[in-house]
Parts: structure tokens; C-alpha cells; sequence
């Protein structure tokens, strides 16, 4: 089966993306990962989620794959014995030492090598497998001529599909280091190559940001080449962009293996895609090396998405109302889009918004406060309503 692997950086994440098609999810402890900034999960959080998911039939990894110096060694016995212990799904290493520990405790911990290795060819695939690695996340830049090589070694191939690049070969970055004494390799990457740099009064300025990556040009294809799990990127990423992307790659892959995804839903799931985040996306490295499309050379905006307008926490059968966490701006006359992993994606046009005293108002202004509107057709909690993407019939 292939696998739908999404990010959780808090307990909430993790939950939206079981909710919205996951098999299985990645995070990180409190030390030992790559993303400090993250809310990320102590001890008692990550026995919380493994449990959790164990009871859906779903899979947890925890990330142990910065580069240790000597001083990161502090605790890392008890923290592998911990996760043994409760009996996660894998481990995400990139640092040999830490495999070398786990067989040395004889712990029977899975190990998955991370893309912070950079590994993008089989040699070095056929090498980390000898050391017990039963999987490799590969590196983001890997060809399709490599990916299929590596999986020819009949090792497990996890491999990104969507989300943020690195400017440099994954993992080797000191654009961070050198700048702000932020180790991106030990997890505090102050992400340098999304800066705008100066030059002069005549010219816009330079930057050296790539575009996002976006494989829904070759899923079909991948699936094809047997990649045991596609990997969605975003540990920082909001809830509404999570069960964004999982509920379109996971109905993408559900269609293809059972042939019913056509090109009309293909385009659709694109578009939504390209709307819940802020950077252009493209195929980056698999079928060709990346140019001037793939890049940001000048300055650009990255403007916030607006277009996660509430979260749905309940509806009334019987009135036909539907109570409204908001979270952006919208009015009478707005055109949203309701989804959700057991409800049809529809839309409406706004025609009545009434405040938690059920006031009528003309428009919702500020997050995070409480709305009803009229639906007529029924939602289910932890549904989404957003701006409407598209008409989907006339796509194409």
C-alpha cells in the first residue's frame, strides 16, 4: 500500500491529518529534531499520539536527525530507550552515531534514514542498509533515474511530494549558521534563503528562494515506481493547510490505483492546492534540473492566505444552521466552499452571518470569534469552509 505521510507539529495537526486521509504522520520531540520552532511534542505527548494512532490502525515517526555534536549526546540514550520503550512506529536518523547507539542498546527501534542525508543515489543507499536502515527519505533534489535505481536495491523509499525546498542540497545548509549563529543542522534554521538581499537603487532585490515542490504532474507515475510513502513537508504549516494538502494528495492517490481520477479532478485538486499556500510550486528536480521557473530571482510578496475562512463545530439538523470558528475575513454575498473527509465539497453564497448572540451582522471581521450561517446541506464537525477555489467543470 502506499502510504500518505503528512507533518504534525502539535497534537492538533496530528489529528486533522488522520482526520483528513493520513496513514501515517512525522514529528519531532522536544531535542533531537530539526524543527525547534515547532511546537513539537514532550515525552508524555508523543506515548499520547503513538497510542492514538496505533487505535486508528495509523503509524507515528519521531524525528532524531540533527547533526549531533558532542554535547546533543546528553540524554539521547534515555530518549531512544523511551521511544522503544513505547513502541513508535520509526525513527528518523541522519547521523550514523545515532544508529550505532540504538543497535548498541539493542533496541529494536526502525530506523529511517532522513533526507537531511542528502542520499540520492545507491551506493550510499546499499551502505546505510547495511547498518540496519529499513528505509530512506531521499533527498529532495533525487532524479527520477536515481529514485528508481535506490528502489531497485529493495529498500523502503519515502519520498517528498509537497512542500518547501531547500536552496541547498537537503541537509547541508549554513546559510543559517553563517548569518544568525542558528544551526540549521541542530534545528534552529532562521531560513536565510527566503530573505530579500539589497542591491541597488535600480535593480529589485536579489533573492535566492526556490518555489515549492508539487509532484501532481507525476504521482501516477511515482506510484508506478513503487515509492512506499509520499511525503508532505510542513511541520509549521497551519491546520487548514495540513488537511488541505492531505485531502487532495489522498484522493489523487485513492483515484489513481483505482483508476477513477480524471484529468477535470486532477486540475481541481491543483488549483486547490496552489491557493493554500504562499510560493508557486513546480516538480523541481524529478524530471529535469531545476531553472530559471523553478526559482525566485527577484523580489518577491508572499502574501498571507486568506483563504481559510472557518472551521465547522457543529450543525443543527433541524434548523440548518452551522456554528463557525472563524479565522479570515468574509461578508454577505462572499461565494465559499465547504470540505471535509466525509462530506461533498459544495459551495454557497453567503446570505445571513449571525454573532454568538445570533445577531444579524453583515460581515465576520476578527478570528477566532463564533458565527451561524444558514446551510443548507448538512456539514460535519472539523468540515472547512474556505473561499471558493473553482468551478470545478469548467477547468479544463
Amino acid at each position: 500500500m502506499t502510504e500518505l505521510l503528512a507533518p504534525a507539529g502539535d497534537f492538533e495537526r496530528l489529528y486533522f491529518a488522520f482526520l483528513y486521509g493520513a496513514d501515517a504522520v512525522y514529528f519531532g520531540g522536544q531535542n533531537f529534531g530539526l524543527r525547534a520552532n515547532a511546537k513539537n511534542f514532550n515525552l508524555e505527548e508523543i506515548k499520547k499520539a503513538t497510542e492514538y494512532a496505533h487505535s486508528l490502525g495509523k503509524k507515528v515517526y519521531v524525528t532524531v536527525n540533527i547533526v549531533l555534536h558532542d554535547s546533543d549526546f546528553d540524554g539521547l540514550d534515555e530518549y531512544l530507550k523511551y521511544l522503544d520503550e513505547i513502541g513508535i512506529d520509526s525513527i528518523i536518523v541522519s547521523d550514523i552515531a545515532v544508529i550505532k547507539r540504538v543497535k548498541e542498546l539493542g533496541l529494536n527501534l526502525a530506523m529511517c534514514l532522513s533526507t537531511q542525508a542528502s542520499t540520492m543515489n545507491s551506493r550510499a543507499v546499499k551502505f546505510w542498509k547495511n547498518l540496519g536502515v529499513t528505509r530512506v527519505v531521499l533527498a529532495r533534489e533525487a532524479s527520477r533515474e536515481a529514485i528508481q535505481r535506490v528502489k531497485n536495491t529493495g529498500i523502503e523509499v519515502e519520498a517528498f511530494i509537497h512542500g518547501a525546498m531547500c536552496t541547498s542540497f537537503s541537509g547541508k545548509c549554513i546559510l543559517s549558521n553563517y548569518m544568525t549563529l542558528r544551526d540549521a543542522n541542530r534545528g534552529g534554521c532562521a531560513q536565510v534563503c527566503r530573505w530579500n538581499f539589497e542591491r541597488d537603487d535600480k535593480n529589485p532585490d536579489l533573492t535566492i528562494t526556490p518555489k515549492d515542490l508539487n509532484m501532481v504532474k507525476f504521482l501516477e507515475e511515482e506510484i508506478n515506481m513503487g515509492i512506499d510513502s509520499f511525503k508532505i513537508e510542513g511541520r509549521m504549516r497551519s491546520i487548514y493547510y495540513v488537511a488541505t494538502v492531505i485531502w487532495c494528495y489522498r484522493r489523487m492517490i485513492d483515484g489513481i490505483i483505482n483508476k477513477t481520477l480524471t484529468d477535470n479532478d486532477k486540475a481541481y485538486y491543483l488549483a486547490t492546492l496552489n491557493r493554500c499556500a504562499n510560493r508557486e510550486s513546480t516538480p523541481q528536480f524529478f524530471d529535469k534540473l531545476p531553472g530559471v521557473d523553478e526559482q525566485y530571482f527577484n523580489e518577491r510578496d508572499e502574501i498571507s492566505n486568506q483563504d481559510f475562512l472557518g472551521l465547522v463545530l457543529d450543525y443543527d439538523e433541524e434548523t440548518k444552521i452551522a456554528t463557525i470558528d472563524t479565522r479570515n475575513y468574509f461578508e454577505i454575498g462572499t461565494e465559499v466552499e465547504f470540505f471535509g473527509p466525509n462530506t461533498e465539497t459544495f459551495s454557497i453564497i453567503l446570505n445571513k452571518i449571525y454573532n454568538d448572540s445570533n445577531e444579524l451582522i453583515d460581515a465576520s471581521r476578527h478570528p477566532k470569534t463564533i458565527v451561524k450561517i444558514p446551510v443548507s446541506k448538512k456539514l460535519q464537525k472539523n468540515d472547512f469552509m474556505r473561499l471558493k477555489v473553482i468551478d470545478k467543470s469548467n477547468i479544463l
